[in-house]
């Protein structure tokens, strides 16, 4: 169902979005990696997970496990629960597992959709997760999702663009290692950004 559901949106963002992918040789082919972009629609996911070639797991928030329809179609999609607002041990351990066994995560370092369009602050979750697994984090920027059906412009162009591999060191992960990694992704996004096409 991932391959189809991918292949679907695909032509939807290569038709209507005219999209552009920017850096897709950044994604390791095999083995687990992080990929860490800012989030500002719901589009975000599908669009992020459309243009890397390999499955792309994401966290979602439980409240849409809720519908028994709904949760068998994102768990088949790569989709496992976390709580928000405090943290999900579950959820955590889903991700080491998935990392551990060579499988791509997707995390916003955000926690959730900035409503501005501007980068917020970082929260401590996905430096945690990369430091106590040792995956590459690979930090990515999407535009244009969130002019998605408004008033100006129903299908805005979108792009995305992955920055190179940030390499992580394994082990305990101390309040300074994650503070400094979580800068240096915050930064490496900012850049994207601040470099993105400029027919945007």
């Amino acid at each position: 169902m991932y391959s189809f559901v991918r292949a679907l949106f695909g032509v939807v963002f290569s038709v209507f979005f005219r999209w552009r992918i920017v850096g897709s040789e950044n994604i390791p082919a095999s083995g687990g990696a992080i990929i860490a972009a800012n989030h500002i629609s719901n589009w975000d996911p599908p669009v992020i997970g459309t243009a890397i070639a390999r499955p792309l797991h994401f966290m979602a928030k439980e409240e849409l496990f809720g519908n028994a329809v709904l949760r068998r179609i994102i768990t088949s999609l790569g989709a496992f629960p976390v709580r928000r607002g405090a943290a999900d041990r579950n959820a955590i351990r889903t991700a080491i597992t998935l990392l551990d066994e060579g499988k791509l995560l997707g995390l916003f370092p955000e926690g959730t959709r900035s409503k501005s369009g501007k980068l917020g602050e970082p929260e401590q979750g996905l430096a945690m997760i990369a430091i106590k697994t040792g995956v590459p984090v690979i930090p990515a920027a999407i535009i244009g999702t969130n002019k998605v059906f408004s008033a100006n412009c129903w299908f805005p162009r979108f792009e995305v663009h992955f920055a190179k591999p940030i390499p992580v060191v394994q082990g305990k992960a101390t309040k300074e290692d994650i503070a400094q990694l979580s800068i240096a992704i915050m930064e490496a996004i900012d850049t994207l950004l601040k470099n993105k096409s400029s027919s945007l």
